[in-house]
């Protein structure tokens, strides 16, 4: 299936979800938010079941829907990999409501200290928050993707 691009002016966030806030981890996610956001605005939103896809399927169902960046709980290492060959962003660790969430991503706010997940740096117990990814992404930047 072939992948439908957003808008150039519009970036499309796919925010995994369980009982109205952030899945714990995307592997086994059965529903994502697919949010089109434009101008620090919400201008769609819509619901997608992912329901019993593989990892690897849930992989290629964000890249069929055209999802730039994915905003999920914890990651595994080659689902993170796998996305980033597809040039999709992920910002991993995050907790919370799925509205605080979406408020946050609008105002360019996210990892954000008060929305990650507990022990992945809450209260100065581990790494910095705004670190986490870091090395990935670069790794991503370097291989050209």
């Amino acid at each position: 299936m072939a992948s439908i691009p957003a808008p150039p002016e519009q970036r499309r966030v796919a925010i995994t979800v369980w009982e109205g806030r952030i899945s714990p981890v995307f592997d086994v996610c059965r529903e994502i938010q697919l949010v089109t956001v434009a101008a620090a605005h919400v201008v769609a939103s819509r619901k997608e079941e992912l329901g019993s896809l593989s990892a690897q399927d849930k992989v290629e169902r964000l890249a069929a829907l055209g999802a730039q960046t994915l905003v999920c709980g914890a990651i595994s290492v080659p689902l993170r990999e796998a996305l980033c060959v597809r040039g999709i962003e992920v910002i991993d660790f995050v907790a919370g409501e799925v509205a605080a969430v979406v408020a946050a991503l609008l105002r360019h706010a996210l990892p954000n200290p008060k929305l990650v997940m507990p022990g992945c740096g809450r209260n100065g117990n581990s790494a910095d928050p705004s670190r986490r990814g870091v090395r990935q992404r670069r790794q991503c930047r370097q291989r050209g993707r």
